[in-house]
Parts: C-alpha cells; structure tokens; sequence
C-alpha cells in the first residue's frame, strides 16, 4: 500500500501549478491561500527538493517541479480512470482513452470512426497523437495505436492484430494526361514528373509495380518532386503536376468524383499492412477493448 503521506499535498501542488498562485488554487480546492501554500511547503519538505520558483505576480515550476507535475498529472488521471471504471461497473467505456496514429490515416480513416465511438460513449476523453514514427506505446503511456507498415510489430507486453493491406495505384489529374498523354509502360514513366514521398532521412519510397503472374518489381524512381506528406502529394497531383503511386485509401474520393484517374492498372499492386497495436496490460479495460473492436470492425484499407 501506498502510505498516504505520500499523496498530501499532491492536489495543492498540481492546480497551483495550473492556475499560477496559492490564491487561484485555494479558491478552486474552496481551501485558503495559506493551507494551499503550507501543503505545497510540506510536499517540497518531504521530497527535498524546491518545486515553485515564488515571486510577488506568479508562481513558476522549477525543473524538479516540472518533472514531478508530469507524474503527478499521470497519476492523478488514473486514479480517475479506475474510479470511473469502477463508477460504471466496468460495463461502458468511460474516462481517457490515449490513441497514437498515422498522419494521413488517422485523419482520413481514424478520425471519423472515433467521433462515432466518442458520440457512443459521451465519458470518454480521447487523447489523440498523430504521428508517421513508431512510439513506445508502454512509455508513452498510449492505450491503442494504428500503424501501416511492412510487418506487424514486435515488442514483449504488446498485442496485435492485422487489418489487412492498402492497394496502391499510379494516378494522375485528367488535366495532366491531356498535356503529357497517359504513359504506355512502366519503363515511360521515366519520362513523366515523378511526385515522391520523401522520408525524414531524405530517401524517398520506392514504387512496387506488379506483374502478370504475381511478380513484383521495386524500383527507386526519379522524382520531379518530393514531398515529405502524402496528403501534399495527393494535392500536388490534383494541381495537374506529374504521377504519383498513391494508397486508394488516400485518395477514393477523388477517384470518385474524377479529380484523379488511375494509369497503368495492370501494375496496381498491394503496399503496407495495416495494425492494431496496443499494451496487453491494457486489453481487458473496456474502453480499450471496445475501441479495438470498433476499429476492427470500422477500418477499411483496400
């Protein structure tokens, strides 16, 4: 058991923190100025380390302080989590729900499926990252990722599951094709503005083309562009600037309404799989297990 010595003073300390005086604090804890100060005062004591720099206008954390209010804000929301698990009796999702996912495909295909969920479950209150690098999801303290990549990930306390694949077509605006005219091969690409996907440590993404048979090719391209996001790719497209080989995923509705039109079709081949991924430790609470089953269920990547 934790010694409750150890939680006095933690509520004082984290809303002065957030409100930036002993004043503001004691009127949210409906407590006085000098018991939200004397607690804090006790706190520093006890750790041995100075947690506010004090001056007369504000109060301001120190590197300890500032380290230790992380903490302590972590703690503090889990506490209210199992609270509020045990409020519900554990039959509806209800309290923070930490989700990390891709740039484009989060906002593309998570978003929208989350909402729906939050809409379901009006006491759920999702953190959302989006971001193209794997995290530590234990570390990072995240409840359910959704990742693309070539395998599934590997990691001790993680589980997984697969999706399925994302197709990939080369497209190119209507506009572009009338100037340049569709290219007949693979090979005639060469001779057509290339918009590449740029990676962080300034390679770009190979194309996949695939033959009659199942054969696949890979090839390193040329590119009259890169750019670093796929969702400026898909613009630079529309805007009639070259081909690109693009995940359907990304650009359906302008198949649909023909802003895009797909080149070399009997080339078309399947990309990066899509993941679930999230700590076992976690998998039983049911938040996350409701939203991993909803993702299951929701997400479409051909």
């Amino acid at each position: 058991m934790i010694p409750s010595e150890r939680l006095k003073g933690i509520e004082a300390f984290v809303v002065s923190a957030d409100t930036g005086s002993f004043t503001a604090a004691a009127e949210r804890l409906n407590l006085t100025a000098s018991a939200i100060s004397k607690g804090v005062a006790r706190l520093e004591a006890r750790l041995g380390n100075r947690l506010f720099e004090r001056t007369t206008r504000r109060l301001a954390l120190t590197d300890s302080g500032s380290a230790f209010y992380a903490t302590c804000v972590r703690v503090l929301a889990e506490l209210e989590d199992a609270e509020a698990v045990l409020a519900a009796q554990r039959t509806e999702p209800v309290g923070r729900l930490k989700v990390n996912v891709p740039v484009a495909f989060g906002h593309i295909g998570v978003m929208p499926v989350l909402l729906a969920f939050c809409e379901r479950y009006p006491n759920l209150r999702p953190e959302v990252s989006f971001t193209d690098r794997f995290i530590d999801l234990i570390e990072e303290g995240v409840d359910v990722a959704v990742r693309i990549a070539a395998i599934g990930p590997a990691g001790s306390g993680l589980g997984h599951r697969t999706l399925g694949q994302e197709h990939l077509i080369l497209c190119a605006a209507p506009a572009y094709l009338a100037r340049r005219g569709p290219p007949p091969s693979v090979d005639a690409l060469s001779d057509h503005e290339c918009i590449l996907y740029g990676r962080s440590d300034g390679s770009t993404i190979p194309w996949r083309f695939g033959y009659a048979g199942g054969t696949l090719e890979q090839r390193v391209m040329a590119g009259h562009m890169t750019l670093g996001s796929a969702e400026a790719q898909v613009r630079a497209v529309k805007a009639g600037l070259g081909v690109a080989q693009l995940a359907t995923w990304l650009i359906r509705d302008e198949l649909r309404r023909g802003e895009l039109v797909e080149i070399l079709p009997a080339h078309a081949t399947e990309g990066l799989t899509l993941h679930l991924v999230w700590p076992r430790s976690r998998q039983l609470n049911p938040k996350v297990h409701a939203f991993i089953e909803t993702l299951a269920e929701e997400l479409h990547i051909g």
